[in-house]
């Protein structure tokens, strides 16, 4: 294993065990390998496990890479939330002189980044044409190759074991720190409570895709109440079961009794009731459960759509698809759209909005302006 390697694996490690606090890096340009005028141009956030990604993903390959200044949060939270901004993208575009070494005027942005970036404004503002790169930078060397192309297996968002265990510790390492706090009082049980949070974090996504149909009711995600997790109570199965475990094997060892069941039961639910607080809105595929936008509706008005299809470009859940007779795009699967918002934003003829229930509208002009925040309401962007 290279010194690259194992720099690479301890950034991994220690961004994934803090992945709930920003790591930003410096911004600027970075050079791949030995680029020239003619080498591509690619933009990404200063979150650093995002930017040692990238420049893995494109080893080998010449290139020049802006980092923009995201605040150290990764590409969709920025986006979504307002700390990655046109005037973001704009200001290293023409801060970092890279307009002085190549010959083109193409960039490159992370698909995900469309949520919140106004690719026409940028073009307006700086003369440079946006190209919407891949999901995930591991697809940028075959996107690259293939002339820009994208395949529908490039634009779309999942959810793979490798994900889901990056998450399961994401959530785990911070809950365990928790139950250090409590050392001093029960300190015999410090060690098999941290056990009991890994072990229940890990089996809670890695099974995920036993139980992710069960996320979504109605257009409504859900997931964060302990006894309502979908239409099976499955964080209350989860509980049985670990309740099972955890008294079968104090049985096993004779030292099952009733205070040992009241700690214990008492423990467990907590700790799901931690994980499960906002399950759905931990995953890539649902919107969180805490944001009352994941009650709204993509709809598109047919006598605005010139058929421009940036829409069917940004989706990270093929929810579009282009009739190419009559230049207008049609919504398939308007189903599995998780309100990100970025057909609406890139949509130069404003024909995509939002419809709450109740049928009121949430305009274009609003998704673009008002970004959000942690806990689901709209604010001005930066």
């Amino acid at each position: 294993m290279s010194a690259g390697d194992i720099r690479f694996a301890a950034i991994s490690l220690l961004q994934t065990l803090l992945r709930v606090l920003p790591f930003p890096c410096r911004t600027g340009l970075l050079r791949i390998g030995q680029p020239g005028p003619s080498s591509p141009v690619l933009l990404t956030c200063n979150f650093r496990l995002t930017v040692e990604r990238v420049r893995r993903a494109l080893a080998g390959m010449d290139a020049w890479l802006l980092v923009a200044n995201s605040r150290g949060v990764n590409v969709w939270c920025a986006a979504t939330g307002g700390l990655l901004t046109d005037h973001d993208v704009v200001s290293v575009l023409k801060t970092s002189g890279i307009e002085d070494l190549v010959d083109h005027r193409q960039v490159i942005l992370p698909q995900l980044a469309a949520t919140g970036l106004q690719g026409g404004s940028i073009r307006r503002r700086t003369g440079w044409k946006v190209i919407w790169g891949p999901v995930r930078a591991s697809s940028l060397p075959d996107f690259l190759g293939a002339g820009h192309k994208a395949t529908p297996e490039m634009r779309r968002v999942d959810f793979p074991l490798p994900d889901r265990l990056e998450m399961a510790v994401a959530w785990a390492f911070p809950i365990s720190l928790l139950a250090l706090l409590g050392h001093p009082l029960w300190h015999q049980a410090t060690w098999p409570l941290m056990g009991l949070v890994w072990a229940l974090s890990l089996i809670l996504f890695i099974s995920f895709p036993l139980y992710a149909r069960h996320l979504r009711t109605r257009g409504r995600n859900v997931g964060f109440v302990l006894f309502d997790f979908g239409q099976r109570g499955l964080l209350g199965v989860c509980w049985l079961l670990a309740l099972l475990g955890l008294f079968g094997g104090a049985a096993l060892m004779g030292q099952l009794t009733a205070a040992f069941a009241l700690r214990w039961g008492l423990a467990s639910a907590v700790v799901l009731l931690i994980l499960g607080l906002d399950l759905s809105g931990s995953t890539p595929l649902f919107k969180s459960g805490l944001h009352e936008d994941r009650l709204l509706e993509i709809a598109l008005d047919e006598d605005r759509c010139k058929g421009a299809a940036f829409c069917e470009q940004v989706c990270p859940k093929e929810v579009f698809e282009m009739d190419r007779a009559r230049r207008k795009v049609t919504l398939p699967r308007a189903g599995q759209c998780v309100q990100c918002g970025a057909c609406i934003v890139q949509c130069p003829f404003d024909a995509l909005f939002f419809r709450s229930p109740t049928g009121a509208v949430v305009t274009p002009e609003t998704v673009r302006r008002f970004k959000l925040n942690l806990i689901g309401s709209r604010t001005v962007s930066r």
